[in-house]
């Protein structure tokens, strides 16, 4: 008769083992994404011409201070000054007759960007009637890769983040881009 209280608590003290080990077992973050398009009113050349050139997003982007790029193919990297410090991103591709772009994060830094990790890539495609239609797309990590992050590093302030950087961005490009098309439109000075 002893023998069935041993092995009643074996089986409790097993089942509270598994319990007790089930939060250790819990994964990471999954995958986030943030999207913005935007029409601007020029040809997909003269925008293209302004994104093609990976270390150029400084003269667009207005919530990027300064930019600096090691080159303008694959493998080159660019450090983005931003409000509050500066992050490092790679070039994985770059194909102008596609005109697209794709780079991700590759030095971190939370306090000035909360996310741990992103792939983004930029395309323009032809809208018609000599407009363009940009896409910036991207998949994010948090900042913050625990369980349990704090709120201004977990899931919806790195989507946040994200999706108003490109929202920003590209409001910068197509104010850039109009201006350029209409200043190149204007007649000539007597």
């Amino acid at each position: 008769m002893t023998a069935r209280p041993s092995r009643r608590l074996a089986l409790w003290c097993a089942l509270a083992c598994v319990l007790v080990g089930l939060p250790a077992h819990a994964h990471g973050p999954t995958p986030q994404k943030a999207e913005e398009t935007m029409v601007i009113d020029a040809p997909p050349e003269a925008v293209w011409k302004l994104l093609g050139d990976f270390g150029a997003i400084a003269s667009w982007h207005p919530d990027v201070k300064a930019a600096s790029a090691t080159g303008r193919e694959p493998g080159a990297e660019r450090v983005l000054v931003l409000e509050k410090g500066e992050i490092t991103d790679g070039l994985d591709e770059i194909d102008p007759a596609a005109r697209r772009i794709a780079y991700r994060l590759s030095k971190e830094n939370v306090e000035a960007f909360p996310v741990s990790f992103y792939t983004a890539t930029l395309t323009v495609d032809d809208a018609g009637g000599g407009r363009s239609k940009v896409e910036w797309a991207a998949r994010l990590y948090r900042g913050d890769t625990s369980n349990f992050p704090p709120d201004e590093l977990n899931d919806e302030a790195a989507t946040t983040a994200m999706s108003s950087f490109f929202a920003h961005g590209l409001k910068g490009l197509k104010t850039k881009a109009e201006s350029r098309v209409a200043g190149s439109a204007a007649p000539a000075g007597r």
